[in-house]
């Protein structure tokens, strides 16, 4: 149901709500804004109704503009925008104590707030928060990428996984790092854009964490570990066979601490394109 409500007492009828709706299924009337009936169906329940009424006299999806948070006057500067990005960096130390339920689950719901193709909120976030269960994927991971290797069976251009139990042998995780937590995105294939949205969900949620003062791990070896090198490991995440797995990271309370941005700026590959 789309419950789109509009209080008329607050609504001064500035067709906000109707010019910035994505797909055109609100007009305004005489009474003040409506669905169009015929249209209705086509809502992409993005609630940019709710956000862009100045009055807060529009609610969709039963959601009370009264619980959203006012953006005026909350945002961050630009400055500490620019150096939580500029010094955002990949954590290969973590400590073992894991974060807390509580902290995880707010990062969750705010990284599910990250766009997505045709708003279909199709990403899937699994979570390894559980310890043991770390320990054992762990465990089973490296039993795979033994067998794969005694089997000779190792996919083309990914044959250094043969290094990678070596270094197990000798006390190097390159894998998980040791990190307590993991993060596997997936988004459904028959999306308009599952590469996209699961990357996307993954960089909005590493931002956040290291707001928090968390390390994280873009994973690729864990990702070519669970899906090409032994997939019958990968097979119990519990990932629908309908989904795309997209990529994994690692997180955690990092073990280390860095000071200072780095400078990259003469790095920037900018091409100003004019016709």
């Amino acid at each position: 149901m789309i419950e789109f409500v509009v209080d008329n007492g607050k609504c001064t009828r500035c067709g906000e709500c109707v010019k910035d709706c994505p797909v055109g299924i609100i007009v305004l009337e005489e009474d003040g804004p409506a669905l169009n009936a015929e249209k209705a169906d086509l809502c992409l329940k993005c609630q940019h109704c709710l956000a862009v009424c100045p009055m807060a006299a529009v609610s969709v999806l039963g959601k009370d503009p009264a619980v959203s948070r006012p953006l005026a006057g909350n945002l961050p500067p630009v400055e500490q925008v620019e150096i939580l990005i500029r010094g955002r960096r990949s954590v290969r130390r973590f400590v073992p104590e894991p974060v807390a339920g509580k902290t995880i689950d707010r990062l969750l719901q705010i990284a599910a707030h990250a766009p997505t193709g045709k708003n279909n909120l199709g990403v899937l976030f699994t979570v390894v928060e559980d310890q043991d269960t770390m320990r054992q994927l762990r465990e089973e991971t490296l039993a795979g990428i033994r067998r794969a290797i005694e089997e000779e069976r190792l996919p083309k251009g990914l044959e250094f996984f043969a290094g990678v139990a070596k270094a197990w042998d000798r006390g190097v995780d390159l894998i998980f790092r040791e990190a307590p937590h993991l993060l596997i995105v997936s988004a459904p294939k028959a999306g308009p854009s599952p590469e996209a949205d699961g990357y996307i969900a993954l960089t909005t949620f590493e931002l956040v964490a290291n707001s928090l003062g968390l390390g994280t791990l873009w994973d690729g070896f864990a990702k070519w570990a669970l899906v090409d090198v032994a997939p019958e490991v990968g097979a119990k995440l519990g990932i629908p066979e309908s989904h795309e797995l997209v990529y994994a990271m690692l997180f955690g309370k990092p073990a280390v601490h860095y000071h200072r941005t780095v400078q990259r700026d003469e790095d920037a590959n900018i091409r100003r394109l004019v016709l």
